[in-house]
């Protein structure tokens, strides 16, 4: 049996390529395609497992490895231009284009679906605000892209067999926007290396690429008026010099840190802080494998990981006020740090490669029957 993995893009190891090296550890036999691919080598051993992988033209033109995003409307082409007839079984692991790529009839493909794409679906307006295209030329010609990459999106999801969701919140958006069924195979999680720890030190931490959507400056802006809570900020990103200079002196940046720093950084911590309306969010999940409390938005992928008043706390809306107001309920209440691991040990990486494997034997053995 021939295998291909199919991959928006790698060129940094978060939440969709730890799901992709969960699935290389399955089978060793995978040709992998991706549309761009600027991995170091490490990243490329850990993920990979050393291969190398089949790219699209973007990855020729110009600026394309420094933001791949700017040639959106050349990503369905790029995707179907992939040849994978020589494949029994397709596995898409697809938050944009990934599961567009052409199969036939007598081929299997198996969509690992982390979101439908985002910028063109729920945070439609976020992108076109933070981006400042709701108005002149610029604003319509986005608008025109993004309407075609979603007539593109729902079209192509007909050439998907079968959708593995990654939470029960993406497996109704999956419903929503493609009317499709998709089963819920939670993302893997690396129990065994982040571990407990019950000593926890005097500050609060957030952290994530530093994109409007992930919501640090509400973060930042509660702890302004919280001057007597330390933050720490891990992560980089476009917002970030903006960040710095709104910062009070406790707030401190510290940057994109090492696997270990971040390990370290979330087992000391009071709390991780989390504003997104995550899919899923593998980084709260780490956190509580570490015993560290979650302060959560109370909508997402959090309300199947997070268990309010045991392994953390949430609030209702994204405005410093109700951080602070969270972060109050937090500091009244007590936590059992090795109830909160507890909880995370469900997410292992075991559990995630038993179901998968499971799930895509059967199928296969379905289809070729």
């Amino acid at each position: 049996m021939k295998r291909a993995l199919v991959h928006d893009w790698f060129y940094t190891k978060a939440g969709g390529e730890k799901v992709v090296e969960a699935i290389s550890d399955i089978w060793s036999d995978f040709d992998y395609y991706t549309l761009i691919d600027t991995l170091n080598d490490q990243l490329r051993n850990e993920i990979l497992k050393g291969s190398k992988t089949t790219t699209s033209f973007i990855q020729k033109l110009p600026r394309s490895k420094k933001n791949h995003r700017n040639y959106l409307e050349l990503f369905p082409a790029a995707i179907e231009s992939f040849d994978l007839s020589q494949y029994d079984l397709v596995i898409s692991s697809s938050s944009s284009v990934a599961k567009g790529v052409l199969t036939n009839q007598n081929q299997l493909h198996i969509c690992y679906c982390h979101s439908p794409i985002r910028y063109a679906w729920n945070l439609y307006f976020d992108y076109l605000n933070d981006k400042n295209l709701n108005k002149g030329i610029k604003g319509w010609y986005a608008k025109r892209v993004l309407r075609k990459i979603r007539l593109w999106d729902v079209i192509s999801s007909n050439r998907v067999d079968f959708f593995i969701a990654n939470s029960n919140y993406i497996a109704q958006r999956i419903k929503k926007i493609y009317n499709r069924d998709s089963v819920v195979i939670y993302p893997p999680v690396e129990t065994e290396k982040f571990t407990l720890c019950s000593e926890k030190e005097d500050f609060y931490i957030a952290a994530s690429r530093l994109v409007s959507y992930k919501k640090i400056d509400v973060i930042l802006e509660a702890f302004n008026q919280m001057p007597d809570k330390q933050l720490k900020i891990i992560g980089d990103g476009p917002e970030m010099k903006t960040l710095i200079k709104k910062a009070n002196k406790n707030i401190t940046f510290v940057g994109k840190v090492s696997e270990e720093d971040m390990i370290s950084n979330l087992q000391k911590a009071k709390a991780l802080v989390f504003a997104a309306d995550e899919d899923f969010g593998i980084l709260p999940v780490e956190a509580q494998c570490c015993g560290t409390p979650v302060i959560a938005f109370r909508k997402g992928g959090l309300l199947e990981t997070v268990i309010e008043n045991k392994t953390g706390v949430f609030f209702d809306r994204q405005i410093p006020e109700d951080i602070i107001k969270a972060v109050k309920v937090f500091e009244s209440s007590s936590f059992d740090f090795s109830v909160i691991r507890e909880n995370a040990l469900r997410f292992s990486v075991d559990r995630f490669q038993r179901e998968f494997k499971l799930f895509v034997e059967e199928k296969l053995k379905e289809f070729y029957s």
